[in-house]
């Protein structure tokens, strides 16, 4: 059977290649992040975005270039007018500022590309209980299939089902 498919959205990105934190909690969100890293990605097929391209390449240029280290290689999802109507709805929906674009961006290219899931620490607009349900469901009104949303924790517990 084949993999199932990860969009690495950026959060995931940052966390996996910055300098440990003092704060334990993002600590350790980085721990788990890099450990997912090393057991877990190869029993997915992995993706980025033109979005997650952009994101990374702000800040510092050390950082930055670390974060485009970590993704070289991987398939580069394109933006498609049809994604950005999603992202629209998707904002729309789920009540959330234009400023969170690039978020809708990330779920809107995963969907229209019929990714699995997306993996992140982004807690206010993505790996969201209270959001869920309106990505959801402008998915299904634009004919497609959400992804299912993650942290890495979540990937921690257990093997993939074809294995």
């Amino acid at each position: 059977m084949s993999k199932k498919s990860v969009y690495l959205e950026t959060s995931f990105i940052s966390y996996l290649t910055n300098r440990r934190s003092r704060d334990l909690i993002v600590a350790a969100h980085q721990q788990i992040t890099s450990a997912w890293w090393e057991d877990k990605r190869y029993n997915y097929d992995l993706v980025v975005s033109e979005v997650v391209i952009d994101e990374i390449k702000r800040g510092d240029s050390e950082a930055s270039f670390e974060r485009q280290i970590k993704i070289e290689g991987l398939p580069i999802l394109q933006l498609q007018p049809n994604v950005l109507s999603l992202a629209e709805l998707i904002l729309q929906k789920c009540f959330l500022p234009v400023k969170a674009l690039p978020d809708a961006l990330h779920m809107a290219l995963s969907a229209v590309n019929g990714i699995d899931y997306i993996i992140t620490w982004n807690f206010k607009h993505m790996a969201n209980v209270d959001k869920e349900y309106a990505i959801v469901n402008a998915c299904e009104e634009q004919g497609y299939r959400a992804p299912l949303i993650c942290t890495p924790l979540e990937f921690m517990g257990g093997e993939t089902e074809d294995e």
